[in-house]
């Protein structure tokens, strides 16, 4: 199971590789895969962690990425989520998830939700639920052991 991350001010994706007494040490999920430290002061944030506002409960992220999948079939966004317009992103956005909270999500936020769609479907991560669904568990050993314990439950 991969951690998948998002640091502030720094743009693009990370993957979580390992944990130093006071850093993590990420991988970005661009061309490169140049690995660097992320230190307790960067504000880091898994993709797990997100959710969007709607008009009744908030919805996960993955949950939205899947929607997402489903309108462009898994492939790469059919427009240019940069050069489109605000209101086209908007009416875009709508149909991937109609009770969306129009004052509390903003421009920015749908645009970086389509730029993490295309990043994490260029790098081949298209089941957004099985990498993205929340965890218990404080470090990475555990978060793996209830996944191997959930699909043993979802074999049964």
């Amino acid at each position: 199971m991969e951690t998948i991350l998002s640091i502030a001010g720094k743009s693009g994706l990370y993957k979580l590789v390992s944990r130093g007494k006071s850093n993590l040490i990420v991988e970005s999920l661009d061309d490169t895969h140049r690995r660097l430290p992320a230190f307790a002061t960067d504000r880091v944030t898994s993709l797990s962690d997100i959710a969007m506002y709607t008009d009744a409960d908030d919805v996960p992220l993955w949950q939205i990425l899947e929607n997402v999948g489903k309108q462009e079939n898994l492939q790469l966004l059919s427009f240019n989520y940069r050069k489109v317009s605000a209101a086209e992103r908007r009416e875009y956005f709508s149909k991937v998830l109609p009770n969306w909270d129009q004052n509390r999500v903003h421009d920015s936020d749908i645009k970086k939700l389509l730029q993490w769609y295309d990043i994490l479907v260029k790098n081949g991560i298209t089941d957004f639920k099985k990498v993205l669904i929340p965890t218990n568990g404080t470090n990475i050993a555990d978060r793996e052991n209830e996944t191997e314990v959930q699909s043993d439950k979802d074999k049964k």
